[in-house]
């Protein structure tokens, strides 16, 4: 069969949805080919895993655009002549190579993605590709939320730029392997500026070397697995200033900050929030999870993300969320907060596709409250969340569907609901040593690495010694919360609850308080039967579900 023919009926193949990867709740959404190409592990996909990237571009303010090269070398898995890379189709490949013989390759592009033909690679080889390319990338209209480069000036009418491109993925400014699944062991970063400008990007800087054109090129390393999308380049007439966080054991992490100078005091007054959070994360997880490649706040031109190891800090030098969305009577910066959440939870543990992002979000954002915990109370941290509340929307379920680069395009579920999950599963526990023993235990036994949503159901499940899949089941992969249908009658002093759960999900159990809120009871409703239940000394009129603890619908019946 040539290979035209071959072509041709992968074509054909894609443009079959993959509707079995969809769950009910999207069949009315269209998902089309090139969101198949992006979202599938094909086998032009799994027969290679990445292991390094040289990154090596420069780039031109005053044209918007980039050009340069990107080596990527991999493992062969499974034998093969064809390999799939991303990159956007609006972006010009020069070339493509096999370095070994400096053999150009033959290509295929279908929207986004690039298919090489290569020599045959056989399993358990090490091989690499280069690839040649230049172009003008996306803009971002609304960063870090609609992703794409950042091209803007300071107020001294100074270039500031920046990229992030979480969701839509890293493929739109530079070619690589783009699919969560697989990172990269380690990754060399070489960006080339105009002078006087600085490149800040991951990891640490390795060298810097003035060229003869005016340029200036900066070369960072990154030492640990790092997720594409967290690439990042910030470029600026930045300042730089450096502290240290000393952890119990006395080891020493370098933080790095680097603002435009205007800001440079706004900055040392409201960084010297970071040691104090990191004690708190190390305290509830573990140490800072990319140690030898430092800490580092990168002042930028949009809000922010969490690019590992360089983090994107756009708050304004403002409390909470640019002055809002806190408490009145506490004073954090969100962005400091929420985005080192991620170096744990998306960086450090990462999901393998996008439909299980609350693997990133919810617990990040749960960690906003673990924070508040840690530096106010635990009645603080539930006063906290419950300001979050009215932002979910329950209109699809927190885990979408797979293969299909799924992006969430009903809400921001996955980070408010996420967390109440996270929360309603701590108080349905109802045993702090253990729910904390069990997050801690599972971010270090899983740290650096790649999971599933399946792997933490069933690490609660052999930690607690309970099966809490329905549990999962209703509140990640249905839009309803559990309602908790009750008939109260006053006998006596008493007053007797009859109740059980409605839920999609079969074989629901989970405890609740209910009762008084002086002395809740801890009750264990079933959606297969009521159960009733004697409240001794209390009044009907007393009578309160614990929803402060719990994410619930609750319902009375005469």
């Amino acid at each position: 069969m040539n290979k035209n023919c071959i072509l041709s009926i992968l074509i054909l193949f894609f443009l079959v949805q993959n509707i079995s990867a969809q769950n009910e709740y999207y069949l009315d959404h269209t998902f089309t080919q090139a969101d198949t190409l992006r979202g599938q592990l094909r086998p032009e996909r799994t027969c290679y895993d990445v292991h390094f990237y040289e990154l090596d571009v420069k780039v031109d303010i005053e044209n918007k655009s980039i050009g340069g090269r990107v080596i990527m070398n991999f493992e062969v898995l499974e034998e093969t002549n064809r390999i799939q890379i991303d990159l956007f189709e609006n972006m010009k490949v020069n070339s493509i190579y096999w370095p070994y013989s400096n053999k150009k390759l033959n290509y295929k592009r279908i929207h986004n993605a690039i298919f090489v033909e290569t020599p045959t690679f056989k399993k358990g080889t090490k091989q690499a590709i280069v690839v040649e390319y230049e172009g003008k990338p996306i803009i971002a209209n609304n960063p870090p939320w609609d992703g794409g480069f950042v091209w803007k000036k300071d107020r001294k009418g100074n270039p500031w730029i920046g990229v992030a491109c979480e969701g839509i993925g890293a493929s739109l400014w530079w070619p690589n392997k783009d699919h969560l699944s697989d990172e990269p062991d380690s990754m060399s970063i070489k960006v080339a500026v105009p002078d006087p400008l600085m490149c800040v990007a991951n990891g640490n800087l390795r060298d810097k070397k003035q060229l003869k054109d005016g340029y200036t090129r900066y070369d960072w390393f990154v030492s640990y697995p790092i997720n594409n999308y967290n690439v990042t380049v910030n470029i600026a007439n930045y300042e730089h200033f450096a502290d240290t966080y000393t952890s119990p054991d006395g080891s020493e992490l370098a933080l790095d900050y680097y603002v435009l100078p205007q800001n440079l005091a706004k900055a040392k007054k409201q960084f010297q929030q970071v040691p104090e959070m990191l004690a708190c994360f190390e305290n509830y997880f573990d140490k800072y999870p990319f140690w030898n490649d430092g800490f580092a706040l990168i002042e930028t031109p949009y809000l922010g993300m969490e690019h590992q190891s360089a983090i994107a800090y756009g708050n304004r030098y403002m409390r909470g969320y640019l002055g809002t969305m806190i408490p009145k009577d506490m004073d954090w910066d969100y962005i400091i907060i929420h985005e080192t959440g991620h170096e744990y939870w998306g960086n450090s543990i990462s999901c393998n596709d996008l439909a299980e992002m609350w693997i990133h979000e919810s617990f990040t954002t749960y960690m906003e409250a673990l924070y508040v915990e840690c530096r106010y109370s635990y009645d603080d941290a539930t006063r906290y969340l419950l300001t979050q509340r009215p932002f979910i929307q329950n209109d699809c379920p927190v885990v979408g569907p797979k293969d299909v680069n799924f992006e969430h395009f009903c809400g921001s579920d996955h980070y408010y609901k996420g967390a109440w999950i996270l929360h309603t599963l701590r108080h349905a526990i109802g045993d702090d040593d253990l729910f904390f023993g069990i997050l801690k235990s599972f971010y270090q036994e899983h740290e650096i690495s790649n999971i599933n949503s399946e792997d933490f159901f069933n690490y609660v499940n052999r930690k607690t010694g309970q099966n809490w899949d329905a549990f999962f089941e209703q509140y990640l992969y249905h839009p309803k919360v559990p309602r908790l249908v009750y008939r109260l009658q006053q006998v006596g002093a008493d007053t007797h609850l009859s109740c059980r759960w409605e839920t999609e999900a079969t074989n629901f159990k989970m405890p609740i308080l209910v009762g008084n809120p002086d002395n809740y009871q801890r009750i264990q409703p079933s959606s297969a039967k009521k159960i009733d239940i004697v409240l001794k000394n209390l009044d009907v009129k007393d009578f309160q579900i614990a929803e402060e603890y719990f994410y619930i619908e609750s319902k009375m019946i005469r």
